[in-house]
């Protein structure tokens, strides 16, 4: 798979969320013509929570169309809701899922030049979302979490770009695999410390993996998917 299609490009501003009102840029709309990719992300988009969302790291979240029917078909009761946009994502992607990104990939699109730096960790603002309590375990546990890229060079990114992979130094950190080793096979020693040594991964993964390497112990994930009462 050497390219990808955007379908949909969205941005958001902050607007209040769940019953707390909390504010959120998770709904995003549709955006028409070119939208500058910078290194902290798109022109127009904004993060309620700057501690965990946004920044470098997290510049674009991109989300893969093919998602949404498995979803519709594990949640009917959603099915209005699976539409793309619903994740908050501002690429909607065609032609690609988590298994065929790589840890460090370079796309060329539009523009700007991206590179995948994580997979999506999702968190309890999706059940708010959704208003679904478990929203966020079952993003979770599907592995349909999307990604997001860096900005290595600003450029212009609109509907319709179709993306071309420049580089791919770690064909064996397939987003899939990354997914199997936070949530599956968690103590996997050889491959946390593989993870933990990779170039360019960001501070908090590198963290997560050297601190279950110390510990011999998972972290535990109900503080971020569970919503806070």
């Amino acid at each position: 798979m050497t390219g990808f299609d955007v379908i949909g490009l969205r941005t958001g501003r902050l607007r209040p969320l769940g019953p707390k009102g909390l504010p959120s840029g998770i709904r995003k709309a549709a955006v028409t013509g070119p939208v500058m990719a910078r290194r902290t992300g798109l022109d127009g988009d904004e993060q309620g929570d700057r501690k965990h969302h946004g920044g470098p790291d997290k510049a674009i979240h991109a989300y893969p169309v093919q998602n949404y029917p498995l979803w519709t078909a594990d949640l009917p009761d959603l099915a209005a809701q699976m539409a793309p946009g619903a994740f908050g994502e501002n690429l909607v992607v065609g032609g690609a899922v988590e298994a065929d990104m790589c840890l460090a990939d370079q796309w060329r699109l539009g523009g700007a030049l991206l590179e995948v730096s994580q997979s999506r960790q999702p968190c309890w603002r999706l059940n708010l979302r959704f208003d679904r309590p478990d929203m966020a375990r079952r993003v979770q546990a599907t592995g349909r979490t999307g990604w997001y890229f860096r900005v290595l060079e600003d450029g212009p990114i609109e509907t319709g770009d179709r993306a071309q992979l420049l580089a791919r130094p770690h064909p064996e950190w397939s987003l899939d695999r990354v997914w199997h080793l936070l949530y599956r096979n968690t103590q996997d020693r050889e491959a946390l410390a593989a993870l933990a040594a990779l170039p360019g991964l960001p501070d908090r993964w590198r963290s997560l993996a050297e601190a279950r390497l110390t510990s011999g112990r998972t972290e535990d994930w109900q503080r971020r998917t569970e919503t806070p009462q």
